[in-house]
This record gives structure tokens, sequence and C-alpha cells, in this order.
């Protein structure tokens, strides 16, 4: 239940405040600046405490004005935020609108400082007629989290959100460039709609970002934080394997040059697709080359006691998380994919922490890459590659951050003479375009996921 001010304990802390826990400095320094400014993005590396921040800028916010703010969230993530602000803001009454539309109707209509909503629950229900519809009331502040959401400005979601009426817009995301400055451009037209200039894209986000972005690294601000150490695995695929495969790709190559100036980017990823499926496991036999090494070092984790993730882009059988659930069962793996309900992968993640019997999350990239608390584990494993890095990375930072207390290891798989090898090339390049341009060193490497890209990962380099 919320406590009223009357009832709150005279302010001991930062900002007038007292704290469910201590706020670090750059914590603080956060709250400031997103107090400070009409728009902010936030994009502190993952595991920072970007959730914290915003809650403690609510706090202080609404302490001084009399609106409400609207914190828009993936659907993944509701509950969590809501145990937060409940947490951290006690004092703000909240309104979460979640369930069907009817349900979250009678929410908005609620006399709440603060409403909790799903990005597509939003898009739902904008038209709602009325003063209490979200495009009918001016917010005192509009929070954006896992922004990366709203990074193409084509889609209804992006649409949605910057068609609300505010006074200040904050956007929190660890990977604000995810692969092209695209996406950056959709995210600032949110926080500061009409400071770039199209006629000088470059030139203009590097300007902006600077005026309007925060973003800390954690060797910066946390130098006590234990290290991680990246690692590569590389088995050979098994003898049934590597025939699927070279069958596959084969007839793939035969398929695409026979199409000519035809060929589209969806026949590329369609052999793309097919090729890294295979790389997790033979689609007649079964057998995978990186389970059986995999379970080998995940029974050396359960034996030392420690937990470990498992992260794969895939989720159903034959070749995804379900697949691992099975073919892992005797180590009694939790899992966690978009399947599931919030309600349940809150469980599950909850499980997997307090459980010592629970030795190994697995879990979808998606699903399991954001917003989530993993601390628990201390080993991450890349069961397969994604193109975008900044999800890799921010999938594994779900352990490597605040509240660890032990170095973390991530294993990355990587298949000789694959398409997995030809993707790792690209990746590097990727995470060279996110350091050079988000982190304000350079311009120059600024590449998008074209065709040349897709058909240089299959081994051709025209049509």
């Amino acid at each position: 239940m919320a406590t009223s001010l009357a009832e709150w304990h005279p302010p001991a802390g930062p900002f007038g405040l007292d704290w469910r826990a201590p706020l670090l400095a750059y914590q603080q320094e956060g709250i400031a600046r997103l107090l400070a400014a009409p728009g902010l993005l936030l994009a502190d590396e993952m595991g920072l405490g970007k959730t914290i921040q915003a809650i403690g800028a609510l706090r202080v916010l609404l302490r001084q004005q009399p609106g409400a703010a609207l914190v828009v969230v993936p659907a993944g993530l509701v509950l969590q935020w809501r145990r937060h602000l409940r947490d951290w803001a006690p004092e703000l009454s909240l309104a979460t609108c979640v369930g069907p539309a009817a349900e979250r109707r009678q929410r908005w209509q609620a006399a709440a400082r603060v409403f909790l909503v799903g990005y597509d629950a939003l898009r739902g229900d904008l038209a709602l007629p009325g003063p209490h519809g979200p495009r009918h009331r001016r917010w005192e502040v509009v929070v954006a989290d896992e922004a990366q959401r709203i990074k193409n400005a084509g889609t209804d979601i992006a649409a949605t959100l910057k068609a609300l009426p505010r006074r200040r817009a904050w956007a929190l995301t660890g990977t604000p460039l995810e692969n092209s400055p695209d996406d950056t451009l959709s995210i600032l037209d949110f926080v500061a709609p009409g400071h770039v200039d199209p006629r000088a894209l470059f030139a203009g986000l590097r300007r902006t970002l600077a005026e309007v972005q925060l973003r800390r690294r954690r060797a910066e601000v946390l130098p006590d934080l234990p290290p991680k150490s990246v690692f590569t695995l590389a088995p050979d695929l098994t003898p049934s394997q590597r025939a699927a495969y070279a069958v596959a790709e084969h007839d793939g190559l035969v398929w695409l040059r026979a199409l000519g100036a035809r060929v589209q980017v969806v026949h590329v990823l369609e052999l793309i697709l097919r090729l890294k499926q295979i790389c997790n496991a033979c689609p007649e036999s079964g057998a995978s080359a990186k389970v059986a090494d995999l379970r080998r070092r995940l029974l050396s984790v359960a034996a030392g006691g420690e937990k470990a993730l498992v992260f794969s882009q895939f989720v159903a059988e034959p070749f995804g998380a379900e697949m691992l659930l099975r073919t892992l069962a005797p180590l009694r793996p939790m899992l966690l994919t978009g399947r599931m309900t919030p309600a349940a992968r809150e469980a599950a993640v909850a499980e997997f922490a307090a459980d010592p019997r629970r030795h190994v999350l697995i879990a979808s990239l998606r699903a399991g890459g954001v917003g989530l608390n993993l601390t628990a584990a201390s080993v991450v494993f890349h069961f397969d590659r994604w193109w975008n890095p900044a999800v890799e990375t921010q999938a594994e930072d779900r352990a490597h951050r605040i509240g660890q207390t032990r170095p973390v290891q991530v294993f990355g798989y990587l298949t000789p003479d694959s398409i997995e090898q030809r993707i790792a090339d690209i990746l590097a390049e990727k995470r060279a375009l996110f350091s050079e341009f988000i982190d304000g060193v350079a311009t120059a490497a600024l590449r998008r996921l074209d065709m040349p890209t897709l058909l240089r990962a299959v081994g051709m380099t025209t049509p």
C-alpha cells in the first residue's frame, strides 16, 4: 500500500529523501541530469541501474510537480518495474495498465501519479476517448525503457510514443545504436524532437548526443566490479551435421545464383537461417557438437556450485532453447522464453536465483537479454550468434552488473568453416561501429547491414 507524504519519515538522503538503499555517486548524477533537462537519453552501459535512476528522478520530480508520469516498457518487464516502483518510490500511487482492454480502460482512469504500461498495450489504448486516454492528457514526463524498441521511426510503436503530449521525455537504453545511425535518430526524435538537422545527419547526431545523452561505462564508475572474461569455443560439426551443412550450403548457393538480379534480402536470410540452425543441431539425427561440449561444461559449473546462463536466438525444437531444455534435462535447467507469461518468466528468474539446486537457466536471447538482473549466474554461454553484437552484450550483462561479486566468464560458440565464422567477422565490424559512434570517437566506420554484407556472409560477392 502506498505511503502518504504525511507518514513519510524525515528526509535524510540525497535530494532530501530517504532511499531503499544507498545511491551511488554516478546514480545521483544521473537523477540530477534527468531532472535538469526537458529530454535525456540515459544510455549507461547495462547493469548500472538505469531503472533505479529513472525511478529516483520520478520521485523528486513528482514531489515538485502536480502532474502524472507515464512509464512505457516491454511487456515482459512490467511486473519488474512495478516491483521496483513499489520498493523505491512507495509514496507514488501507481496504476499498472495490463490485462484485457476493458481492464486497462479502467486503470487509465485511476487517480495515480505513475501509469505503467507495455509498448503494445499503449499502442492499443492510444485512441481511448475522454480525458483519461493516454493521448488526451499532458504527461509531466514520458519514460521509454529499452528505448531501442522505437529505433525504427516507421513503426506504429515509435509513432505512438512520439504522439504523446509531454513536458519531458526520458529514454533508457544501453544500446542506442544497434545497426545504423537511424536507430539513434529515431530515439532522439522522441527525446529532443527537431534537434537533428537531416541535411547534416552525422554531424547533427554527434552534436545532439553531446547535448542530450548521458552515457557511463561500468569500468569508469564501478572500478570494483569483478572482471568479465570472454572466450570463444570452436567445436567442429559432427559428421552428420557437416554432411547436412554441405548439402544445404550447396543447394542454397545454387538457388541464389539462379535468382541472379532478382535476389532479395529475404532469400539470403533464408539460407543464413538454415545454415545457422544446422550449426546448432543436425536436422535429421539431432547430433550436436555444441550440445556435447555445453553439457560437459555445465556439469563442471554445477559441480563447482556456480550458476550459468545459456542464450540462444532460437526457441523451438529442434534447434533452440526448448531443444536445450530437453537434451540437458538431467541438469534440471530453468527455461525463459517469450512464449511464457510475464508472471511465469518472473517466477523462473526468482527460482533460479533462490534455489541452490538450479544451476542452469536457458533463455531465448530476446526474452532473457533485456531488463533482468541475473547476478546469481557467473558463467554465460552464447549457444549461437546474433547479428547484433549489442544484443549479445546486453544479454551477458544480465550477470555482469551491480550486485555481482564473482568474476564473470562468457563463452561464445563459433563453428569453424561455417556461416558462424563469417558472421563473427561482421560482428567485429559492428562492435566497432557502436563504439566509435556512441562512445564518441569517429563516424568513419558507420555501415548498414545491407545486401552486400549478407551475400558476404554466405560466401558470395555478387548476386
